[in-house]
C-alpha cells in the first residue's frame, strides 16, 4: 500500500502535480472486502450503506478487515476582508474568540469529538492579517495560498486513520458561496445563504458582494478559485484533504464551507476526493446543490449549520459502526450458521 511521498510545495502549479500524482484505492482489499461481505451472518445488503462504507474505508486503508485507530479533527480558523461589507451578522473578533473556546474545551466540536474518541486540534491562520476583500482584489496571493495548503498539509498526523476538518472565519459562507457560484455556475443567488443568520437585507447585500466578486475573479482553475475567493481556513482544509490522500487516509466532509473548499480540488483533478465521503446535509440552503454536483450523499442530515466539523465529527460514530460490523461480524462458516 503505497503512500505519496511529498516533502513540500512552492508553487500552485507544483500542488498541481501533486494531486495529479495521488495514490488510488486498493482495488485488491475492496475485493477482499466485498468477499467478506458476502460471507458475514447476515441477509446480502442487510446493513445497507454501512456495508458500502466498511468496504470504501478498507480500500483505502488496504485491509479487508480494518479497524478505525486514531481519530483527528482538525479545526482551521482564518480571517476574511470581505467582513468590511457587512456580510455578516457577527464582528470578525467572533473567530479570535471561538478559537479560545475550542482551545478551552467549550465548543460544540469539542463535545462530539470526544464522543466520537477524536483527537482534536485548533489552527489559527493569521487572524491578525485578514485576507483582502475580494470585491476589490484576490482574497490571497500565490505566497499565502501555499502557505494555508501547506499548513494543512502539516496539520494531518502521519498515524491517522480517519480525518475530519472544519473550520471558523466570520464571513467565510461568503467565501463558500462565491467559490460554488465560481466552479458551477448560475446566479449568485443561488448559492449564497444566511450563514449566521443576516435579514432579508443582508442577504440581499451578501448576494451582491458574492456577485461582484465572481465576476472579478472568473477563473476556469480550481485553485486560483480558491485563491482569489477563499481564505486560509478554505485552503487550509483542501490542503489537509489532499495530504489525507496522499497518505491514504480516508476523510468525513463537513458541512458547506469544507465541501466549496474540497470541490476546488476536484474542478482540478477528478476524482480527487474520492477518498472522502459526505458527513452531512447541512441546513445551509446551497450545500445540497453541491453534494449533488460532487456526486456525494450525505450520512446525516440534521438540520445542523454550526460548521466548526461538528456534523462530519458526529458522523464518525457511524462510520466507525460500519468497520466495526463488517470487521468483527462472524462469516457463516465461523458462526456454524447455514447460508441461504
Amino acid at each position: 500500500m503505497k503512500e505519496l511521498n511529498v516533502s513540500a510545495f512552492s508553487s500552485l502549479t507544483e500542488f498541481r502535480a501533486v494531486l495529479a500524482a495521488m495514490p488510488s484505492t486498493d482495488a485488491t482489499a475492496v475485493s477482499a472486502a466485498q468477499n467478506r461481505n458476502g460471507q458475514l451472518t447476515k441477509p446480502p445488503g442487510a446493513l445497507g450503506r454501512l456495508e458500502e462504507l466498511a468496504i470504501w474505508y478498507g480500500g483505502w486503508r488496504g485491509s479487508d478487515r480494518t479497524r478505525v485507530g486514531k481519530r483527528q479533527v482538525i479545526v482551521f480558523a482564518g480571517n476574511h476582508g470581505v467582513t468590511a461589507q457587512g456580510v455578516s451578522a457577527f464582528p470578525s473578533e467572533v473567530t479570535v474568540q471561538m478559537v479560545a473556546n475550542f482551545e478551552h474545551g467549550g465548543a460544540a466540536v469539542n463535545q462530539l469529538s470526544r464522543v466520537a474518541g477524536a483527537e482534536l486540534s485548533v489552527h489559527a491562520l493569521d487572524l491578525d492579517t485578514p485576507t483582502a476583500d475580494f470585491t476589490k482584489a484576490a482574497a490571497m496571493s500565490e505566497a499565502d495560498v501555499i502557505a494555508a495548503l501547506t499548513a494543512g498539509w502539516n496539520a494531518v498526523d502521519d498515524d491517522t486513520e480517519l480525518l475530519v476538518v472544519g473550520e471558523m472565519g466570520i464571513g467565510n459562507t461568503t467565501s463558500a458561496a462565491a467559490i460554488a457560484t465560481a466552479l458551477f455556475g448560475g446566479d449568485a443567488s443561488e448559492w449564497t445563504g444566511r450563514g449566521t443568520g443576516v435579514d432579508d437585507a443582508g442577504l440581499s447585500n451578501k448576494t451582491r458582494v458574492v456577485s461582484e466578486g465572481v465576476a472579478l475573479h472568473a477563473s476556469d482553475d480550481g485553485l486560483e478559485i480558491l485563491r482569489c475567493l477563499g481564505g486560509r481556513e478554505l485552503a487550509a482544509m483542501a490542503g489537509a484533504i489532499a495530504s489525507a490522500r496522499a497518505k491514504r487516509i480516508p476523510v468525513i466532509m463537513d458541512g458547506f464551507i469544507c465541501t466549496a473548499a474540497a470541490a476546488c480540488l476536484e474542478k482540478v483533478q477528478s476524482g480527487a476526493l474520492d477518498h472522502v465521503v459526505a458527513g452531512h446535509l447541512s441546513q445551509e440552503g446551497a450545500h445540497g446543490k453541491l453534494l449533488k454536483a460532487l456526486d456525494k450523499e450525505p450520512l446525516l442530515s440534521l438540520d445542523m449549520r454550526l460548521g466548526e466539523g461538528s456534523g462530519a465529527t458526529l458522523a464518525i460514530n457511524i462510520l466507525v459502526a460500519a468497520v466495526e460490523c463488517h470487521s468483527g461480524m462472524a462469516t457463516f462458516a465461523e458462526a456454524g450458521v447455514a447460508a441461504g
